[in-house]
């Protein structure tokens, strides 16, 4: 591991950070002094008003905890135990990071039922769809199935509102392959294959997504929505670049005639695009295979873009629908009620991938939105940060090793003296990335929105990676605080979290309100 230069000798270094930081917040309070190349000297002066006025100390929770504990006793345990004001309930989701019990395979937390669901999970729509918004679109049939009637928004509002707790639906892009109407509106790969994701510009896609917001919006007395989107575009899925993927070039979307639709619109030439992916595909798998070219791997790739610029193109075509789609939800929600507060989730990638982060303008996304949920899980995050790293380093920059490519991409993101590759899964990245990544958010939002980074208690790992505990829950959620946020989410779901997770965190909260 490097040693840090003059001015990075205020940063902790990942293996030492946590327990330093958990002995007394004072550290923090040293980073924030030295506000490293942000020009941003204080907490005041990041313009982020008085926690104790306006803060919103969020989790996330799905309808099963609530089914399998009580809607009072989730309520007593996260708003004492965690200091929550402000509830993200998971109301449509067809994926489990969001929605059921704890992943099968893991073990369960000290709270909730103790047996899987893997055999009965579905997901789906966890309130109650009224048809009248879902004329305009073949996804009509979204209902979950598996809780019966139960309705997470009109069981948990009530008892939330008397207790002075804010209620948001949380609202997800992940489906199911067996959904009614979701083949009619797949996106379509490189080789003409249908997939499981919904093109962003199929209108019945469109028209679901507006209707789905209006209606939670008009049907229940909720604060805003939070919606999720966390797919990314064809050039980032082609080359594997981000932490979650195997890589497959073939797979990247979306071809469709909805996209060739709007590609000609705006005079892109769906034939050199495709032209271009399927020679992307071709040098993806000779750099899988090793096989080098006479230039270099990362020349071959430049010389790709060069030659067909239509392979951008196709990939900021993926942003502009995607940013489309955001721009429909928030009019929708606004135009039912212009007081609901309207936020949009930010992929954990974002943290990992410059390439990415140059595709997603802070000051952009703050037009269109009241808050950002900023993803900022440091636990987990070494693990996939490792695995973002091993994944670029297998196509474009093969010939660079591993721990250089590493200590590169963190100069590029400016990270500070985090873990080696080798030790990033056991290490976990620091809190010292939370509020770096908390910094950077609110320094470019510029002002426009809030800024809610999302705190990584107890999502899972693999058995040989960090697992959480209260202490990091604690000094990431104060890191957070001390970087500016205008509040919390806890992330990614109740099901997950130990009580004494939840202790720590909200020991944090506790901690930031008194200033």
């Amino acid at each position: 591991m490097t040693q840090p230069n003059e001015s990075e000798k205020h940063l902790i270094p990942a293996d030492k950070s946590r327990r330093e930081f958990i002995k007394s917040s004072a550290k923090i309070g040293a980073l924030v002094a030295a506000a490293p190349l942000t020009g941003i000297a204080s907490h005041t002066a990041l313009g982020s008003p008085k926690i104790a006025d306006t803060g919103m100390h969020g989790i996330q929770i799905g309808a099963v905890s609530f089914v399998d504990e009580g809607v009072d006793k989730v309520l007593d345990i996260v708003q004492k135990r965690a200091a929550v004001n402000t509830l993200f309930l998971t109301v449509f989701t067809y994926g489990r990071g969001l929605a059921g019990r704890q992943l099968p395979g893991e073990p369960f937390p000290d709270h909730g039922s103790q047996v899987s669901d893997d055999k009965t999970f579905h997901g789906g729509n966890y309130a109650t769809p009224h048809p009248e918004f879902y004329k305009n679109t073949v996804l009509k049939e979204t209902r979950a199935t598996e809780h019966g009637n139960f309705d997470i928004l009109a069981s948990v509002i009530p008892a939330a509102k008397k207790r002075g707790m804010k209620v948001f639906a949380s609202v997800e892009d992940q489906w199911r392959p067996d959904v009614p109407g979701v083949k009619e509106c797949s996106e379509v790969d490189l080789l003409g294959r249908r997939t499981n994701t919904l093109c962003l510009f199929h209108p019945d896609v469109r028209s679901f997504w507006t209707g789905l917001v209006t209606d939670i919006s008009k049907s229940y007395d909720i604060d805003g929505v939070l919606f999720f989107n966390e797919r990314n575009g064809p050039l980032l899925n082609a080359l594997g670049a981000s932490h979650f993927q195997t890589i497959d070039s073939t797979r990247a979307t979306c071809f469709c005639e909805h996209h060739q639709r709007e590609a000609q619109k705006l005079g892109i030439n769906f034939k050199r695009a495709k032209e271009g992916y399927l020679k992307l595909d071709q040098f993806v798998k000779s750099s899988l295979k090793g096989e080098r070219p006479s230039d270099g791997y990362y020349v071959e790739f430049s010389r790709l873009l060069l030659n067909y610029p239509e392979i951008v193109a196709w990939d900021k075509l993926f942003d502009l629908g995607k940013h489309q789609v955001l721009d429909e939800v928030f009019n929708a929600v606004k135009g039912v009620n212009k007081n609901l507060q309207v936020g949009f989730h930010v992929e954990h990638v974002n943290s990992f991938n410059p390439f990415y982060r140059a595709g997603r303008n802070y000051e952009e996304l703050a037009a269109k939105a009241d808050f950002l949920k900023v993803v900022a899980y440091n636990n987990c995050g070494g693990e996939r940060y490792a695995n973002f790293i091993r994944n670029i380093q297998s196509t474009i920059f093969r010939d660079v090793p591993l721990e250089e490519l590493m200590r590169f991409n963190n100069h590029l993101l400016n990270y500070g003296n985090e873990a080696t590759i080798e030790q990033l899964p056991t290490a976990g990245l620091s809190p010292d990335y939370v509020y770096r990544e908390t910094q950077r958010a609110i320094a470019g939002v510029k002002g426009k929105c809030k800024i809610l980074p999302g705190i990584d208690v107890g999502i899972p790992t693999k058995k040989t990676s960090r697992k959480g505990s209260p202490e990091d829950a604690y000094a990431a959620t104060l890191a957070a605080y001390k970087g500016g946020a205008h509040g919390v989410i806890l992330s990614r779901k109740y099901s997950e979290m130990d009580l004494a997770d939840l202790d720590g965190a909200g020991r944090a909260i506790r901690e930031s309100l008194k200033g």
